[in-house]
């Protein structure tokens, strides 16, 4: 009976997992959504993989971040894309989406 008394007190005393990963989400991970969104509309295809390559800061008012991703056809053929996603930083405010085929 202690085991089980321990046992749910430690449960509840953890934090949920949601709440840990919005809280300590990293900023990319809103560009990530939006890159593999608009890849799956794209390419009609399942995303498999996903890989952050970084941001760069172009100008005071553009920002570029870079995913890579990797699809699979419902005919299993796979390929890679880069997606480059273009925006203002202070506003938040889409600029450009561009895609590319890439090599694995």
């Amino acid at each position: 009976m202690k085991i089980l008394i321990l046992s749910l007190l430690a449960l509840l005393s953890v934090p949920t997992v949601p709440n840990m990963v919005v809280k300590d989400a990293p900023e990319y991970v809103k560009w990530g959504s939006v890159a593999v969104e608009e890849a799956r509309k794209r390419y009609s295809a399942e995303i498999i993989d996903y890989k952050h390559i970084g941001r760069t800061n172009l100008t005071q008012k553009k920002c570029e971040e870079k995913f890579k991703l990797w699809l699979r056809k419902s005919n299993g053929v796979e390929f890679g894309i880069l997606v480059l996603i273009q925006f203002d930083p202070s506003t938040e405010r889409i600029q450009a989406i561009q895609f590319s085929e890439v090599n694995r």
